[in-house]
C-alpha cells in the first residue's frame, strides 16, 4: 500500500495494476462499513431530528458539528460518535486537494485546468478524470436536485411504458410485464450500494476516497482499456448474474440482471460497453451500473415471482416456472 497523492491517506490503488486477492478483500470490507457507518449515522440523526430531509444532509457533517451538544444527552452523545465513525471512513476533502481551482467567482471548478487530472469521461452522475503521474481514474459523483446523487431503480406495477425504442434487449414500450423498474435520481446510500456491488461482481477495484462540502463523492478506480461504444455485451456479462424473464420485470436500463450478494437480491442494469474496461490480465471488468435492492413486498405480492427468485437463489438455470423451459413460455 502507499499513500494516495492527493489525501495522503492510505491507497490500494494505482494506475493499471490490479489489487490482489486480500487487497481485494479488503476493499471490500471497506465498503461494508462505509454502509454500516451511514446506517449508524442516520439512525442517530433520527434520534435527534437532524437531516431528517435526505442523507445529503449527513454525509458532510463536520466532527465538531455537535460538539456543543455532547454530554447533554444520550442521544447526542451517539450522534457525535455516529459523525466521527463516518468521517473516518469518508473524510470531508475540498476540490482543491485535486488540484482544481476552487475559490469565488469560479462556478464549476471541474471546468477548469487542472495540472494533477484531465477528463477522460463521464455524464450526468459522474465526471472521471486520470492522474497525470500515474493514470488512476478519480470520479467525482455530482449531486443534483434536491440533495440527490448518482441513480438508483425505483419498481411499480407494469406495462412498461419508461422509453421510446428499443433497448439492447429488444424491450419495447409497452411490453407487457408484471413489474416495471425505472432509473431516477438516487440517494448516497444507494451510490454507496452501487460501488459495493460492482466490486462484489469482480469488476473494477474501486475506493471512496472523500466526499466535498458541496457533497461531491470522490472514488478512485483502476485504469483500464474502453471498450469501443456498442459493443454488444450480452455475452460478456459477469457470470454471477441471472437473466430476469421479460414476464416478471422490464426494465429502461440495458441488460436487467439479478444479482445476490448478502443474502440479498439485487437489480442491477445499465451493463453497456461504455460501463466495462479490459484491464491488463485480458479480462473485461464493469467500471459502473444501475441498481436497487429487489423489494420484498415485490415477492410477497407477486408470488410466481418470489417462487422463482428463491429457486434461482438455490439454482441460477431454473426457468421462470416450475416444471417449464423459459423457451416454452
Amino acid at each position: 500500500m502507499q499513500a494516495d497523492p492527493f489525501t495522503g491517506q492510505t491507497t490500494r490503488l494505482r494506475g493499471r495494476f490490479l489489487p490482489g486477492p486480500p487487497d481485494r478483500a479488503a476493499l471490500q470490507h471497506d465498503h461494508e462499513r462505509r454502509l454500516e457507518a451511514l446506517a449508524r449515522l442516520g439512525a442517530a440523526a433520527a434520534q435527534c431530528g437532524v437531516g431528517e430531509d435526505s442523507d445529503g444532509d449527513l454525509v458532510t457533517l463536520g466532527e465538531d458539528e455537535v460538539a456543543l451538544l455532547v454530554g447533554t444527552g444520550a442521544a447526542w452523545d451517539e450522534l457525535d460518535r455516529a459523525i466521527r465513525a463516518w468521517r473516518s471512513l469518508v473524510p470531508l476533502r475540498w476540490l482543491g486537494d485535486f488540484g482544481f481551482a476552487d475559490g469565488d467567482g469560479i462556478e464549476n471548478p471541474l471546468e477548469e485546468p487542472n495540472g494533477k487530472l484531465h477528463r477522460i469521461g463521464g455524464g450526468v452522475e459522474a465526471w472521471a478524470f486520470a492522474a497525470t503521474d500515474d493514470g488512476s481514474v478519480y470520479k467525482f459523483y455530482l449531486p443534483r436536485e434536491a440533495k440527490r446523487i448518482g441513480s438508483e431503480f425505483a419498481f411499480r406495477p407494469g406495462p412498461f411504458d419508461g422509453f421510446d425504442g428499443l433497448t439492447a434487449d429488444g424491450l419495447r414500450a409497452g411490453d407487457e410485464s408484471a413489474l416495471a423498474a425505472e432509473a431516477g435520481l438516487g440517494s448516497y446510500r444507494a451510490l454507496l450500494e452501487k460501488l459495493l456491488l460492482i466490486h462484489a461482481l469482480g469488476g473494477m477495484a474501486t475506493e471512496v476516497m472523500a466526499v466535498t462540502p458541496e457533497g461531491i463523492v470522490v472514488a478512485k478506480q483502476v485504469l483500464g482499456d474502453t471498450l469501443p461504444q456498442g459493443d454488444d455485451m450480452s455475452a460478456s456479462l459477469p457470470a454471477e448474474l441471472i437473466e430476469i424473464p421479460s414476464r416478471f420485470l422490464r426494465a429502461n436500463r440495458d441488460h436487467p440482471r439479478l444479482f445476490f450478494h448478502g443474502g440479498r437480491p439485487w437489480l442491477v442494469a445499465d451493463l453497456h460497453a461504455r460501463n466495462f474496461v479490459r484491464c491488463t490480465d485480458g479480462a473485461l471488468r464493469v467500471i459502473d451500473l444501475v441498481a436497487a435492492p429487489w423489494p420484498a413486498t415485490i415477492a410477497d405480492q407477486h408470488r410466481e415471482i418470489g417462487a422463482w427468485i428463491e429457486r434461482v437463489r438455490h439454482d441460477p438455470q431454473a426457468s421462470a416456472l416450475p416444471g417449464a423451459r423459459d423457451e416454452e413460455l
